[in-house]
């Protein structure tokens, strides 16, 4: 590209870019410190979670706010890694000098983290976003290791939800009847629509089914050169309409007829890779063990995984479950399941301990059901010496003690309230 075409890029971003309503994300990211600390800052995560939103943010609350670009735009198409030097003369070109620059999606470029690393290096501060985590851990972990700071970001918890609907909740509401109504509503009305922002705000199907399209064609077809795409796109369908079962390469190879499982280890981890999907293993202190056992997998937005599989959306307690690992995985990346005799749905894990174990389960009145999750967490709790367990459910709440251990029954509108 040449440098005139590139300033004409950056201009009419800037005047096209409008003026959004911002939810203040969990994440505490708009700290003075984000923007005086010497890291570059990644937020990476789903295509339109609200990472470029939040950049926004920090840009907007800086005195420095010029040096912006959104490389995911069909005119940066033919940038490549030699055009940066003509991009850092544009910018010095169009504006007064600045230290502070601000780039969406800069994976799109081969070679991208050589420019930043220099950037860096001479003293400049640089926000990034990016939708792919493989492609940015690959670049970041070769050129820029000990130089940045990554957050991930994800849609809508049900606690932003609710500020985003101007829902406000305290601690002594949960004595309240009239305000516990209120959640509730908001809560069943979340489980179907998600927290993807746009989505939220123009309320249309189609929105999510064009976004799911638009991740596997962009992020999975075009960058990996996919020939088979009707093949991604069924097993990606069936896993989602799968989401908390039990599944193996192999088993997946069989039901595609696949001549062996290296492509669906390969679409999984793309699946993995563009936050769509998310598998967890059967825990294991044997990292060989774990590799090879079956994976659980959980989609990255309850309203996309409805429209995408009418199957997900008629399953109550599978969207609960999935809710409950997007909780968990928001602020705990180590996330596994527990099976021996009995099956635990999450061990969350801290440094090889596992810290926490929790069954999902939409109603443990039934007495059946309430000692299957029962048998299940008490194993669990056993086997890694835990003193309380939890289960999460639609609406019901008690405290049980059997035999020393203590399980907590929670409602899953409470659970996702609370802290991580």
């Amino acid at each position: 590209m040449n440098k005139q075409e590139i300033k004409k890029v950056i201009v009419a971003q800037k005047e096209s870019r409008i003026e959004l309503r911002y939810i203040e994300r969990e994440q505490h990211l708009l700290q003075q410190e984000s923007r005086s600390d010497p890291f570059v800052r990644i937020f990476s995560g789903v295509r339109r979670c609200g990472k470029s939103t939040l950049m926004d943010r920090i840009r907007d609350n800086s005195k420095e706010k010029e040096y912006s670009l959104n490389f995911d735009d069909n005119r940066l198409t033919g940038f490549t890694a030699a055009d940066f030097e003509k991009l850092y003369e544009a910018f010095h070109e169009l504006y007064d000098p600045e230290k502070t620059w601000y780039f969406d999606e800069i994976q799109n470029v081969d070679g991208w983290e050589m420019f930043v690393r220099r950037l860096h290096n001479e003293g400049h501060k640089v926000f990034i976003t990016g939708s792919n985590a493989n492609m940015l851990s690959r670049e970041l972990g070769s050129h820029l290791t000990g130089r940045y700071l990554q957050t991930e970001i994800f849609p809508f918890s049900f606690a932003e939800y609710c500020k985003y609907r101007e829902i406000s909740f305290e601690t002594n509401d949960y004595y309240s009847p009239s305000k516990t109504t209120v959640i509730k509503k908001a809560f069943r009305d979340y489980i179907f629509s998600g927290g993807f922002p746009e989505f939220l705000q123009i309320k249309n199907a189609d929105y999510l089914k064009t976004l799911f399209e638009n991740i596997l064609y962009r992020d999975i077809i075009v960058r990996h050169n996919i020939r088979n795409s009707r093949l991604l796109m069924e097993m990606t369908h069936f896993l989602i309409s799968n989401v908390s079962k039990e599944t193996s390469y192999n088993s997946l190879k069989n039901i595609f007829g696949l001549s062996n499982a290296i492509t669906v280890k390969e679409y999984i981890r793309y699946l993995e890779d563009c936050y769509l999907l998310f598998a967890i293993n059967k825990f294991d202190y044997s990292l060989k063990k774990q590799l090879a056992n079956p994976k659980k997998v959980y989609c990255i937005d309850s309203g996309m995984a409805g429209i995408v599989s009418f199957q997900f959306s008629e399953n109550f307690g599978r969207q609960l479950e999935n809710l409950v690992f997007l909780h968990l995985r928001r602020s705990a990346p180590g996330i596994f399941y527990h099976r021996q005799n009995h099956e635990c749905d999450f061990l969350v894990v801290n440094d090889k301990k596992v810290i926490m174990a929790i069954q999902v389960s939409r109603s443990i009145a039934d007495s059946a059901t309430r000692q299957r999750e029962l048998n299940g967490l008490h194993e669990a709790m056993n086997a890694y010496h835990l003193q309380t367990g939890w289960i999460i459910t639609e609406d019901e709440e008690e405290t049980i003690e059997h035999n020393g251990l203590t399980i907590k029954v929670m409602p899953a509108w409470k659970f996702l309230m609370t802290e991580k």
